[in-house]
Order: structure tokens, then sequence, then C-alpha cells
């Protein structure tokens, strides 16, 4: 299971020959622009089409954008500088990079956003809601893939749909260049042993000249399938607990 991250950090979930290593390391202001009726406009909408976002949900969300914002209508990468915590994250880059990717927002197959506003601050955080197992089974999994999309993303940089060695293997050197105990070949080799896993489960047996080429999302499921990705993906920062944006 994944670490709980620190306040102010985020976290996402690893695979388990990564965990095993990770184990080992060291210790009054202007709106936005929504017009005059703020972020109670948003009551009952949540970006992933999930209905029963109360006020406070909205308000206290709003707060957060404000504080991070600086009071403007936008937040760019550079606001995330405020968050002194999220510093000694490892992955702090990747972090900051989704919340302006366009295929967490919506708004495209590949490239970045410069700036987003409280709607689209609204839709990344809800890929950290918790899944209501009320709904539908059909629902259920709908969520369970919204989620695993967005991490997914995470790990395919490129935005070519597939998550290759050299990418897995940055992921990997990133997470663990905190610990003074794993080098960078070890952390290689980390990356390699999870990958021949993932062709493992993916592929089944494999040619001796045969060559995975990388995740699809396809495999990515097949990956995860099984594992609760609730308790392993979550995120927190700016003195923010983890919310359940709908419910």
């Amino acid at each position: 299971e994944a670490a709980r991250a620190p306040r102010g950090t985020g976290s996402v979930p690893l695979s388990p020959r990564l965990h095993r290593a990770r184990a080992q390391r060291s210790p009054g202001s202007p709106r936005p622009a929504w017009g005059a009726r703020g972020p109670a406009a948003h009551h009952g909408r949540c970006p992933l089409g999930v209905r029963g976002v109360s006020s406070d949900q909205i308000e206290q969300l709003h707060r957060r954008f404000k504080q991070l914002s600086g009071d403007q209508p936008t937040i760019r990468k550079e606001n995330f500088n405020n968050v002194p915590d999220l510093e000694l994250n490892p992955i702090r880059s990747k972090i900051v990079r989704a919340f302006f990717d366009n295929r967490n927002l919506r708004k495209g197959s590949s490239g970045l956003a410069d700036e987003i506003n409280f709607e689209d601050f609204l839709t990344i955080m809800s890929y950290f809601r918790p899944i209501d197992t009320t709904l539908g089974e059909e629902q259920v999994e709908l969520s369970r893939k919204e989620k695993l999309k967005f991490l997914f993303h995470m790990y395919d940089s490129d935005s070519d749909g597939r998550i290759t060695l050299e990418e897995y293997r940055n992921v990997v050197e990133e997470l663990l260049s905190g610990n003074p105990h794993i080098e960078k070949e070890s952390a290689r080799s980390i990356a390699d042993g999870a990958m021949m896993e993932a062709a493992s489960v993916c592929v089944g047996q494999m040619e001796p000249d045969q060559v995975y080429e990388g995740i699809t999302f396809e495999d990515f499921l097949k990956i995860w399938q099984g594992i609760d990705i609730e308790t392993k993906m979550h995120i927190r920062f700016l003195n923010m607990e983890t919310i359940a944006l709908c419910h």
C-alpha cells in the first residue's frame, strides 16, 4: 500500500516492487471569473457528472482555490510555489503538471493549459473523490476508470497512449531520488523489473525476440484489476484533508 503523504503533498499509487523500495526511504477578495453568483453557482454540479455536491464542499474548495491563486481568477503553475511542503515531494513536477494536463481537464488529447479556473480546479479535485459504492455497478466502474486514467496520464508524459520503459524509469528515479540507500542504477533495475512484471500480466509468455513496447491504458486496467485504488490515491495540500467532492 502506498504510504500516506505528509500534509502538503500529493500521493499516487505505485507498483508493488516500487512500494518495497520506497519503504526504505528516510524520513474580502476578488471573485474567480464566475460572475456574481460565485462558487454557490456550482452547487450540484460535479465535473465527473455525479450529483450531490454540497454548498459547504464548494465553498471550502473555493477558499483553497483563492488561497492558492492569490485571489486571482485563475491558477498558474508558479502558484504552486506557494505550497512549501509540496517541494518535498519527489514527483512535485508531475503532480503540478497533472493539474494543467488537457487530458485531465477534458480539453484535448494532449498539451498543457497555461492556467486553470475554478471549474478546472474542481475537475482535477474530483479525481480524488471517494467512489460512491451505492451507485450502480456501471457508474462505480466508470469512476474507477477515471481515477486510473488520471494516474496513467502522470506516467504517459508524451501523451501517446503508452507508458514506455523510459517514462516509467523516469518516474521511479524521481520517486526514489530522496533515498540515499538506492542508487540510480538500482532505481532503473526496479523500473525494469516492474515493466517485466507488467508484460507478463498483459502479454503472457513472450518470445525471446519479442519486445514489449509499453503499457497501454487497457494494460494498465489489467495491472490494477482487483486492487483497491481508493486507498492508494489521495491529495493533501494547503492544510486541506482529502475531500469527498462528490458523493
